[in-house]
């Protein structure tokens, strides 16, 4: 995997709008916070366009996201929001020029469809908070310091409490995956996620238990669950647990994983939540999970 070089004060960036609109005063804000860092942010033509629910038509919003991965000046692509359409570009992007000049690609939801476009061609990048993180939380909040801190070639090793369904162990992999609903439509194709060695994320918002459990029972079957290093089981928002899978959402993860063996942790600070970790995808991590602790280590590229 190819890691793009880290930020420097004075590089520039790009904000692009690759989904599902957005208010002008998220992406202001969150040029102001970018700027702040030091970086020259420039707005991309249609991030703050129209069209149905989306920033602009596939072709807008191609031409923007295309333009900024073909641009040797631009060192960082931030989205500013996800939503739904991002899937809409996959077969269209060409990344002749971003691989003359790798940059990191920021966002995370619906932009899983983008990193999984970049991994499957051996580029990592940077599932992190996005324009109404910036814009609104504080400067000083952990995972906006976290953020500036990775983008600018420190990634962190990450340490959470434990949860009473953690499945103990010590695993390394690379790390994949984000938005279980996303990724879970570009199975059997050529962004699908290439299962050992992988520690994998998953997280969603929205999502019905007995969907997530249909999403869940597609990994096993389909290969990808038996052969994984381990899992990161991040945050599951706005649903409510119901009777239709007999247990808990969690409870119902944790007793289709146990039989592996690897480690599998809960509740990890990662998805559609403040506390949003910084992830590089693509990288290699370890991963070490007690009863009463996580850790999650970036590991020097072998």
């Amino acid at each position: 995997m190819i890691t793009p070089p880290p930020l420097r004060p004075g590089d520039c960036a790009t904000i692009v709008s690759p989904s599902s609109k957005i208010s002008e005063k998220i992406v202001l804000g969150q040029k102001e916070r970018l700027e702040s860092w030091g970086l020259q942010v420039r707005i991309a033509p249609h991030a703050l366009g129209s069209y149905h629910n989306f920033s602009g038509t596939v072709e807008e919003r191609l031409s923007d996201l295309q333009q900024a991965f073909d641009d040797a000046a631009t060192r960082a692509v931030f989205c500013s929001r996800g939503g739904y359409g991002a899937v809409h570009l996959l077969e269209h992007l060409r990344l002749e020029g971003f691989a003359r000049s790798p940059k990191w690609l920021v966002g995370f939801s619906d932009i899983t469809a983008l990193h999984s476009l970049l991994q499957s061609r051996g580029f990592q990048s940077l599932h992190a908070p996005m324009g109404k993180h910036l814009a609104q939380e504080a400067p000083d909040q952990a995972q906006t310091l976290h953020l500036r801190q990775t983008l600018f070639g420190s990634p962190l090793t990450l340490q959470k409490k434990g949860h009473r369904l953690n499945l103990c162990g010590r695993a390394e992999g690379t790390l994949r995956g984000g938005n279980l609903s996303v990724f879970y439509g570009l199975r059997g194709t050529p962004f699908d996620i290439p299962a050992p060695g992988s520690l994998l994320l998953i997280e969603d918002v929205g999502e019905r238990p007995y969907h997530v459990e249909r999403m869940m029972y597609n990994l096993k079957l389909g290969g990808i669950l038996p052969r994984l290093s381990g899992l990161i089981v991040g945050q599951f928002t706005e649903y409510t647990e119901d009777r239709a899978i007999g247990q808990t959402l969690y409870e119902m993860i944790h007793e289709m994983t146990r039989p592996y063996g690897y480690p599998v942790c809960f509740d990890f600070p990662a998805g559609h939540t403040p506390e949003n970790e910084p992830l590089v995808l693509g990288a290699q991590y370890a991963l070490t999970v007690k009863k009463n602790s996580v850790e999650l280590t970036p590991l020097a590229e072998r």
